[in-house]
């Protein structure tokens, strides 16, 4: 299973992190950013092109110390075509070095496009016979909300293509328990969410002991956190809000379990941005994230 592929990078870069690629054009060092002006105009195509300079650089600078990158689509889709053409250029570098990704897409609908969405990221379009791959990632987040008919196709082509889900269940923002912390009867939203999520990779265990549905719990509420990992003992979690969101490594925590295993944290402004702190210069952009990273690493090893 795919999640067996993440836990065995894991285990060999000694590191339950992951690199979130979200890159707004302010992100981008100033020198690439007219360099990519020069050449293509300040333009969708020039914005575009200085992406994928500083997606490069930091896919370079990364692949040897984290074993994933996270590319949060919105940051590609709000540059059009050029924008999503980029994402796949990064996808494709980023499979060649050896790491693992999670596109964060937040799909979800019911029937036929639901399956449409579920084929566009994890299975095969059909033409004419021939089976085409339109996007080679490992793994893709997923809204629950629509309930077991919005997954299925997914936890499907999960099982057909060897992928993995991520389903939001406890997100990170402040606003959050608006919907997930209502009460119902006795239970929370997260928790009811969680027991679905839990049942819907019951047939999906790998070797390593996790399934393919894994679940979102972000960082920065440890205390559902707990309870969560006991809901989904064998799903793995996606934690957001390390780092720029306030989420600490203590914080994190309980959303491992025992083994040290079961959750990947996740950091994108922080070490995308990590040059803009301290006395690094422009130049030293990819330096300065790889110093973070392991930065990261050690941190969240110094708890487990």
């Amino acid at each position: 299973m795919s999640v067996d592929l993440l836990v065995q990078k894991i285990k060999e870069k000694g590191n339950p992190s992951v690199a979130g690629l979200d890159p707004k054009i302010e992100y981008v060092p100033e020198y690439i950013r007219k360099k990519a002006y020069a050449e293509y105009g300040q333009n969708l195509k020039g914005a575009t092109e200085a992406i994928w300079e500083f997606n490069k650089g930091l896919i370079d600078a990364l692949y040897d110390v984290v074993p994933a990158v996270k590319p949060q689509s919105a940051f590609y889709e709000m540059y059009g075509l050029c924008g999503e053409e980029v994402m796949h250029r990064t996808i494709s570098y980023a499979k060649e070095k050896g790491l693992y990704i999670i596109l964060d897409v937040k799909r979800n609908d019911i029937g036929s496009t639901a399956e449409a969405y579920s084929k566009a990221y994890l299975g095969k379009v059909d033409i004419d016979g021939v089976e085409c791959e339109p996007c080679p990632v490992d793994c893709v987040t997923v809204n629950p909300y629509l309930g077991t008919d919005g997954i299925q196709p997914f936890v499907n082509d999960c099982k057909a293509f060897d992928k993995a889900i991520f389903a939001l269940v406890k997100t990170s923002n402040p606003s959050s328990g608006e919907l997930q912390d209502l009460l119902v009867g006795d239970e929370h939203i997260y928790e009811k969410v969680a027991q679905c999520v839990n049942k819907w990779n019951e047939e999906t265990i790998g070797k390593s002991g996790y399934g393919a549905v894994g679940a979102v719990v972000g960082a920065t509420y440890p205390e559902q956190a707990k309870v969560l990992r006991k809901l989904m003992p064998k799903s793995y979690f996606l934690v957001p809000g390390y780092g720029a969101q306030g989420g600490g490594a203590e914080g994190v925590k309980p959303c491992f379990n025992e083994d040290g295993l079961g959750a990947i944290v996740n950091s994108s402004r922080g070490i995308m941005c990590a040059y803009k702190k301290g006395d690094w210069k422009e130049e030293q952009f990819a330096e300065a994230a790889r110093a973070e990273a392991i930065r990261m690493k050690n941190d969240l090893t110094s708890v487990l």
